[in-house]
């Protein structure tokens, strides 16, 4: 005597799923997600540790991250004191901040993305010649100018 298992019926749905999650372009951008936030790690210590510390100098050390307005609380020097105070605050000197790392991370990821379009670039070759039509249609087009100079003769 066998046993069976019995037979458990899979919702439609989850092999739609499977279907979504193994396209080509599913897992193409999961890769390119891992790896865009690998390569964020190292733009933002680009910035951060290279850049910044230049742009600090060239203004003179100033530091924008004090730059704030106290809605309510005490009023206090620095931004971190407020905040511990329980201070509101609007805080334009880290929006700053945020506007310059943009720049610069735009700036940087633009010319990296020329740096690999350049390396990566093929010379443009010249088009190839079209391929010949087939036979047949060589000799239908030689049949339609037999006919249309057989018309024009009187």
């Amino acid at each position: 005597m066998s046993v069976k298992a019995p037979s458990i019926h899979t919702p439609g749905w989850i092999l739609e799923f499977r279907t979504f999650l193994m396209r080509g372009n599913v897992v193409d951008l999961a890769v390119g997600v891992i790896i865009g936030a690998a390569f964020t790690a190292i733009v933002n210590s680009l910035v951060k540790d290279i850049f910044t510390p230049f742009i600090g100098l060239l203004i003179g050390g100033f530091d924008f991250t004090n730059v704030f307005f106290t809605l309510r609380g005490p009023h206090l020097p620095t931004l971190a004191d407020a905040q511990k105070a329980g201070a509101v605050t609007i805080n334009v000197g880290l929006f700053l901040n945020a506007l310059i790392q943009f720049v610069i991370i735009g700036f940087v990821i633009f010319w990296v993305v020329k740096a690999v379009n350049k390396l990566t670039a093929k010379r443009e070759e010249a088009p190839a010649a079209p391929p010949p039509p087939p036979r047949s249609e060589v000799l239908l087009e030689d049949i339609r100018d037999l006919l249309a100079a057989k018309k024009t003769v009187p």
